[in-house]
Parts: structure tokens; sequence; C-alpha cells
């Protein structure tokens, strides 16, 4: 209780009258820095932080007037998933558990729903997924995916408000670190009918806007009237970078596969990403309204259009495909980055890149003869080496071009 007062103390702390510089800000980072906290654990589903957390996003659906929309009149609806077992080496012995989705309904009396959603579990001590070579720590987090969850909260603040052709189901996933489980879920045991979903939202890390403030927004070919509305919105200096397919590492492929138009907004991997650094710190709060603000100019722009087409669209990460790894460089790509080469958004410790002497920041223009001029680039080049190979690795730092000897 101590917590939820503190929280409840933090909003309080809004103007009254405030101007869009702070409007929503303290709001947003309440509700982040309750999610990230470590009395949650790390949020892994089927855990008790998941509980708690899961209470929290009922309860701040209540205060924002939303009605349950989850099983048998609550705000819940669980689901079964199973995982391997850690350090177990029979693929068939398998840890069996319950996550929970939470479900709110606005609704505007209108015939059809936009589904708005984020997922809010993570990864508890340590789970599968990772990246963290010490011993256990509590990921909280923050911008995977309390981000997500914080601003979906200011949308349904400022949707509740406005006058719309469309009712919204807010859902906060679990499961989605396990391989989706919660979206999965839904979709084949809906709690609304699927036949009246316009289209969904997907926000999943959209916690660290950088300086030159791009937006990954994914899964624009599933309708045609996508992308010609994201790329007419201005706000707060936006640059998107846009990619086509429905199919990705995120909620909304669930909602693509039964054919339902969608979108994944994404601010871009980093180098805290499954490690217990991802925490408040990290997060860019007024990045986070940015996002929220951009996708409320998109559902302003498409409220007019009726329930919207969908499109299939071509598996771009399949057409791109190259050839299996047999090494690893040892860094984290900046994937928003769209100049020419890879830029480097993290180096991670004892392995090649960091033994090399590369650092953040590093743009990767050339390994060997092989140019690389986009992620697409490096990732070609780098199927062409195996283990114990050396090569030189030209790297921009600044306007420095420099050349580092790798050995992998």
């Amino acid at each position: 209780m101590r917590i939820l007062f503190t929280l409840l103390f933090l909003a309080s702390l809004q103007p009254l009258f405030a101007q869009k510089s702070t409007m929503g800000l303290q709001q947003i980072k309440a509700d982040v820095v309750y999610l990230a906290s470590d009395y949650l654990e790390g949020r892994e589903t089927g855990e008790p932080g998941e509980q708690k957390a899961a209470e929290y996003i009922a309860w701040r659906y209540r205060q924002l007037g939303l009605a349950p929309a989850g099983d048998h009149g609550s705000w819940f609806q669980e689901f079964p998933f199973f995982e391997k077992k850690a350090h177990g080496d029979n693929p068939h012995d398998l840890k069996e558990g319950i996550g929970k989705n939470v479900i709110g309904f606005l609704d505007k009396g209108a015939d059809h729903t936009i589904v708005i959603g984020a997922h809010y579990d993570h990864l508890g001590y340590s789970g599968q997924g990772s990246l963290h070579a010490g011993e256990p720590a509590i990921h909280n987090g923050a911008d995977d995916n309390a981000s997500g969850i914080a601003a979906m909260f200011w949308m349904a603040k400022v949707l509740g408000d406005k006058p719309i052709n469309n009712n919204v189901l807010f859902i906060a996933f679990s499961g989605e670190e396990k391989g989706l489980f919660g979206s999965k879920a839904f979709v084949d045991k809906p709690t609304v009918d699927l036949a009246k979903v316009n289209y969904m939202i997907n926000m999943d890390m959209v916690g660290k806007l950088n300086e030159e403030k791009s937006l990954v927004i994914n899964a624009v070919g599933t309708s045609p009237l996508f992308k010609e509305n994201l790329e007419a919105i201005k706000v707060d200096d936006i640059n998107i970078v846009t990619t086509e397919s429905g199919i990705g590492p995120s909620d909304h492929t669930s909602f693509y596969l039964k054919d339902i138009p969608c979108l994944h907004f994404f601010t871009g991997n980093h180098k805290h990403y499954h490690k217990p650094t991802d925490d408040v710190e990290i997060v860019n709060f007024p990045g986070i309204r940015s996002v929220a603000d951009f996708i409320l100019d998109l559902i302003n722009r498409l409220d007019d259009d009726g329930k919207i087409a969908f499109s299939k669209t071509k598996d771009e990460q399949k057409d791109k495909q190259v050839s299996a790894f047999k090494v690893t460089l040892g860094v984290m790509p900046d994937y928003v980055y769209q100049g020419k080469g890879m830029r480097i958004d993290g180096v991670l410790s004892d392995r090649p890149a960091e033994n090399a002497g590369l650092k953040d920041g590093d743009i990767v223009i050339k390994m060997g003869d092989l140019e690389v001029k986009d992620i697409y680039g490096y990732m070609d080049a780098l199927s062409k080496f195996k283990k114990g190979d050396k090569t030189k690795v030209v790297v921009l730092r600044g306007k420095d071009e420099l050349i580092k000897k790798v050995t992998f």
C-alpha cells in the first residue's frame, strides 16, 4: 500500500491545467516506476510478480473508466503456457503454468472496435531469453515493456474524453516473452467478436526514443490505409522507419494471422535489452508520450474510414534471410539507424567486438572485403566467417575511420 500511495502522490503533482510539455508525464512515470520496481520481481508469467502487475493494471483500468472485458465479467483472461525447464536436458520435460491477460473496454456505442495492446510480462530473475551473464538478478523491464503499458494508459485517458467512431479494447498481454502465449490465447478464445475488430495497435518497447526521434513501425503493409496516413503525421518531430510484414516477434503477429490489420510501434533495441539494466533510469518519458500521441493522431485520421481493409504481406525477414551464423561479433545493432553501415548500440562483454576495441556508437562499414551498407549487409557479411577466423573491421567513430582486428 505504501508503494500505491507513493504513486498516487506522484500523479497528484501534475498541474490541473498542464501544458503539453508536462501533460501526463507524471502519471506515465508513476506507471513505469511501479511496473519496473523490484517489488514486482521482473513480472515473469505465472509468478507472483505477474499477479501484482495484473492487479495494478486492473486498478488503473478502473481509474480510467474502462469496463471489465475478461472472462466471466472480470478484468482477467487466464491461459496455460509451457516452456522448457531451465537446465534440463530433455526437450520434452516442460514447465507448465497459468498466465493472465488484463482486458478493459471503452464503449463508444460503435459497430467496430480497435484493439490497443502491450505486453506487461518480463523475465523475472534472469529467465529464459536473458542476456545477463552474471548471477541471477531481477530484470525489471522498464522499456520492455512497462513503457508500452504506460503509453496504453495515456491513450485510454485521452480516448475516454474524445468522441470517436470506434470502441476500444485495451489488452495487457502476458506470456509474450515465453512465446506470444497471451495474444495467441486471446485470438483463439476472444472475449469480443473478432469479426468486429477494426485493427490492432501493438506497443512493445516504446521507452527509448532517441535523439533522432526514430520510431520503427512494423506491419504497415497489413492495410492499404496505413502507410499514407502514417507518413502524413507530424508529431514532436518523430521520424518513422517502416517495414511491411505482419509477421514479427511480438503480439501483433497473433492478430495478423487472424487477418486483422495491425501495427507494431517500437523505438529500437539497445544495450540494456533483456538485462537487469533495463530500468527506470534509461527511459525517455516524454518519448513515451510522443509515441502515444503519434498513435492517437493515426486513430483520429482513420476514424471516419469505417472498417479498414486487410492486406496479406510477404515475410520480409524470410526474404532477406542470410546463411546461418557460425560466429557472433558480440554487438547489439541499432535497428532504427538509417544511415550507411551498421551502427553499434551496445558492445557485449568479453566478445570479439569488445576484445577488438569496438565501442557503442561505432558504425561498421566494412568486414574483411565485404562492404556493409546496412543491417542486412552486416548479417550477410557475418555469415561468411567461422570460429577462429581473423579479419579487419572498418568503423566510423565520429569523423574518424578506424580499422580494428577481430578474431572470431
